[in-house]
């Protein structure tokens, strides 16, 4: 291997690494310092380009220790409909699309951190660019709106519990099928940004609660945000999902969402050991890329011997290592990079005014009139917190009826069995008594015409795109439903 020195200038030293044809390169970070005599591995920046060739940059010190905040220019998307998030190790931007002009696609994206590696600041940021290019945004805090509370005035829709989560995704994927009809109407086969709908961006912050086995509304959930990911792409509506999952079987166990996120905006922030093989062996990132581990602190490890004086007991940890990360599918996806530092850097007793000022003034964008009536009164009723409780008792009722019904024996026999939900069959026996298919608001009428307990229109949706994926209705392309023959 050599190792010439190509640059030396301002104490920055940057050496170019190859290893014979045939082999892949990969180091040991620890020897790589050892063989270079430096104590502090955090001034070291190492990229591969995954076969033969490295970087290894050394500094004085990290060159991501002090970060400033955003510029107003940072969060305007660029005629590429990227954003700048934040800065490499080498001083130059670290951009992230939000919007892709040349294909008319909205965006899939995930974002990964361990506990305190910055994600909750990250979404700020994001949601902070969102509103100031007038995209829409539907957030889901499922960490009960902690995560960001100063986002709940910025946003279009905020929700902060699982059946609240599941409403905002029932009516995203009712609008973005509400905008395919009508784009087929106008011989549209792409979206053009503002013309007529704004861009719209679905995300699910904690995603993990809603997606991790256990959850009530894991099937759902994912079933809801693989049709998103199908839908959504070519008529506006985006999906991300922020989790602190260390496996994507935490985000749904679904081959298909797996490649969804594949193909998306993906952001790797602090992690673990294991989340790194699991990346690799999932797809995320090559399997012969290497990336060099974040410390929790920039603060070098020192010995001391039991004859040197105590240390200060006001010695702090060191400076953090908060929204480091990399942009995995960016185009240096190995190269270590940083967020713009967002908020105050000491804790608040209420809402940070730094982060409300990275909001800037004014109202949100909305949801477009025309497609209003297919988010349904979910969306309606977003801002009225009575009504949005009656819907989720409702979704939370109809979530338990549809679980476990007692077999033959009752409790007297301590026996139980899961079987189809008491909507599916009565869905089922309106579509069989039909001479002709019928549409999601005719099924609703019947459903509820026949002596049952009263549902909604988002029951109906969700139920039918559930018996549609496994083959127990067929959906026509004018969007009415009949029963599989």
């Amino acid at each position: 291997m050599s190792a010439p020195v190509l640059a030396a200038a301002d104490e920055v030293v940057e050496l170019m690494l190859e290893v014979p044809q045939g082999q892949v390169i990969s180091y040991d970070l620890a020897a790589l310092c050892s063989a270079l005599d430096i104590t502090d591995p955090t001034r070291i920046a190492v990229e591969t380009d995954g076969t033969r060739r490295a970087i290894v940059t050394i500094y004085p010190s990290n060159p991501l220790e002090q970060m400033p905040p955003p510029s107003p220019q940072d969060m305007l998307m660029d005629r590429h409909g990227r954003i700048v998030m934040g800065r490499y190790h080498n001083g130059r931007p670290a951009r992230r699309r939000l919007f892709d002009p040349r294909t008319g696609s909205a965006q899939r994206a995930l974002v990964f951190g361990t506990t305190g590696a910055g994600k909750s600041r990250v979404v700020q940021y994001t949601l902070a660019c969102e509103k100031r290019n007038r995209i829409v945004s539907w957030y889901g805090d499922l960490k009960g709106g902690q995560s960001a509370p100063e986002a709940e005035d910025h946003v279009d829709w905020y929700a902060t519990s699982q059946e609240e989560v599941i409403l905002m995704l029932r009516a995203a994927v009712a609008v973005a099928e509400a905008r395919q009809r009508r784009y087929k109407a106008l011989g549209r086969n792409a979206f053009i940004l503002n013309d007529p709908d704004p861009l719209i961006s679905v995300r699910v912050d904690e995603a993990n609660r809603l997606l991790e086995k256990g959850s009530p509304y894991r099937d759902e959930g994912t079933r809801l945000v693989k049709e998103l990911g199908r839908t959504g792409r070519s008529v506006g509506v985006g999906a991300e999902l922020d989790a602190q999952a260390s496996h994507l079987e935490e985000l749904g166990g679904s081959d298909t969402l797996r490649a969804m996120l594949k193909e998306g905006e993906v952001t790797l922030l602090r992690w673990s050991s294991s989340m790194m093989r699991q990346l690799v062996a999932d797809g995320l990132l090559p399997a012969t890329s290497q990336l060099m581990p974040i410390p929790k602190t920039l603060r070098p490890r020192t010995l001391r011997s039991q004859f040197d004086p105590d240390p200060d007991d006001d010695e702090d940890d060191g400076p953090g290592t908060h929204g480091m990360g990399y942009l995995l599918s960016g185009p240096h996806p190995t190269a270590l990079m940083r967020h713009w530092r967002i908020g105050s850097i000491a804790p608040t007793p209420g809402l940070d005014p730094e982060i409300l000022t990275l909001y800037g003034p004014g109202e949100p964008a909305r949801l477009e009139t025309a497609s209003q009536e297919a988010a349904g009164e979910a969306y309606a009723a977003r801002h009225d917190p009575a009504a949005m409780a009656a819907l989720c008792q409702t979704l939370w009722l109809d979530t338990q009826q549809a679980a476990v019904i007692p077999i033959e024996g009752g409790a007297a026999s301590g026996r139980s069995t899961p079987r189809r939900p008491r909507l599916e069959d009565r869905l089922l026996a309106v579509l069989a008594a039909a001479e002709n298919p019928m549409t999601a608001e005719d099924i609703l009428d019947a459903v509820n015409a026949d002596g049952g307990r009263p549902v909604r229109i988002g029951s109906i949706r969700n139920c039918l795109g559930g018996l549609a994926d496994a083959g127990e209705v067929l959906r026509t392309e004018r969007g009415r439903y009949a029963p599989a023959r």
